[in-house]
């Protein structure tokens, strides 16, 4: 896999120059971004970017976002049936995910936000281990060091400053690697991501920011969080952005190689901005049919990603049917584990939570466990005599 740029962030000049490769947002009047695969499959060049793939990896990445996408909507289903607290679906991020974290080399490291599944599975994190979490029985369930890959970050916004301060670390470490933060249109309004810009700029840091452009933060559309696309705040901060087809695996892989090529190079930082489309709800708690309308989200169907490559694949001939059957296959396959994997995972004791809250233990958790334990102990005396 191979993939080059020209010119990252561009001159103006050049961008204008740039015809190809690049489409209108959903209203038609917005500014252009990095495009190398059309909603109908058809294969464009860029003037900046450019992704050359064997057929190997293109049916690599069609299976990346066919597994994510099973898993995701395994993982909705669970909940529905109580078997999780909380999920929050990917549904229609699948390029924007899996195009940027296999844009990364293993050296990397990733500071993720709730959301990214696909990611974590482009980092090879089992997804039992995130479904752990959701399900209340770990607080994270994998080592960020294994795997290079962070803790799920649910505090909007937070995760960009432990990116650049770690980018920072990395820098004066010198070594030869790159930091990859995520977070979405919503965070882009959190202080914290503000201040990651800043720092970011001033120390010159190694990372690259990753905002997933949903249209939607709950229920607010990005017309209401910025008066400009989010992609040109970098260039009051000091460095440079770019809009990309979120919905565009190719293009997504392609420019965020470059950015973390930039960010390796010794340039500092550079914002990615992946502009997709929410198709589920923000979370299971959430009913987005209060908020936008059906109309939009059929136009966005339009420009499904998965779609779109198999469009690609089969107008070149670069897949047959024995492969999207073995697919579906390793899908059901995947689905099954997941579902087993959930329903079979062990209560956590419920004094543990205090174990590990303070590394040389704390008079208040101390006090906290006495109550709850008295409060557990409780339950046992109701039931004494009783035969439960």
């Amino acid at each position: 896999m191979s993939v080059k740029s020209t010119a990252v962030g561009g001159s103006p000049a050049k961008s204008r120059a740039a015809s190809r490769g690049r489409s209108k947002n959903r209203s038609g009047d917005g500014p252009e971004f990095v495009q190398l695969l059309t909603p109908e499959g058809e294969r464009v060049e860029h003037s900046e970017y450019a992704v050359d793939l064997t057929p190997q990896e293109l049916r690599g990445l069609y299976r990346d976002m066919v597994l994510t996408r099973r898993f995701d909507g395994e993982a909705v289903t669970l909940q529905r049936q109580g078997e999780l607290g909380l999920w929050a679906s990917l549904l229609g991020q699948e390029a924007a995910q899996i195009g940027s974290g296999r844009a990364t080399r293993h050296d990397d490291y990733v500071f993720p936000t709730y959301r990214e599944h696909g990611v974590a599975w482009t980092r090879d994190v089992d997804p039992l281990n995130l479904l752990g979490m959701f399900r209340g029985v770990n607080n994270g369930g994998w080592d960020p060091n294994e795997n290079n890959f962070h803790l799920y970050t649910i505090v909007i916004g937070s995760q960009t400053l432990h990116a650049t301060g770690y980018a920072m670390g990395v820098a004066k470490d010198g070594a030869d690697s790159a930091v990859l933060a995520y977070f979405g249109d919503g965070a882009s309004s959190q202080g914290d991501v503000a201040e990651a810009f800043t720092f970011a700029a001033v120390y010159n840091a190694p990372v690259v920011f990753f905002c997933q452009n949903n249209q939607w933060a709950i229920s607010e559309p990005t017309e209401r969080q910025s008066r400009v696309p989010i992609y040109q705040r970098a260039a009051g901060y000091g460095f440079p952005g770019v809009r990309v087809d979120g919905n565009d695996v190719l293009a997504v892989l392609a420019v965020t190689r470059a950015a973390l090529d930039h960010a390796r190079s010794g340039q500092g930082p550079m914002l990615v901005e992946a502009f997709t489309y929410r198709m589920g709800a923000h979370t299971t708690t959430d009913d987005p049919t209060r908020y936008r309308s059906d109309e939009e989200r059929e136009e966005w169907a339009g420009k499904d990603p998965i779609a779109r490559l198999k469009a690609y694949l089969d107008r070149e001939g670069l897949a047959d049917e024995a492969f999207y059957a073995e697919v579906g296959a390793e899908s059901d396959a995947l689905a099954k584990r997941v579902r087993e994997g959930v329903r079979g995972m062990p209560d956590p004791e419920p004094m543990a939570i205090f174990e590990h809250a303070y590394a040389d233990g704390h008079a208040l958790v101390d006090e906290e466990r006495a109550r709850f334990a008295e409060y557990q102990a409780s339950f046992e005396d109701t039931t004494a005599g009783t035969g439960r």
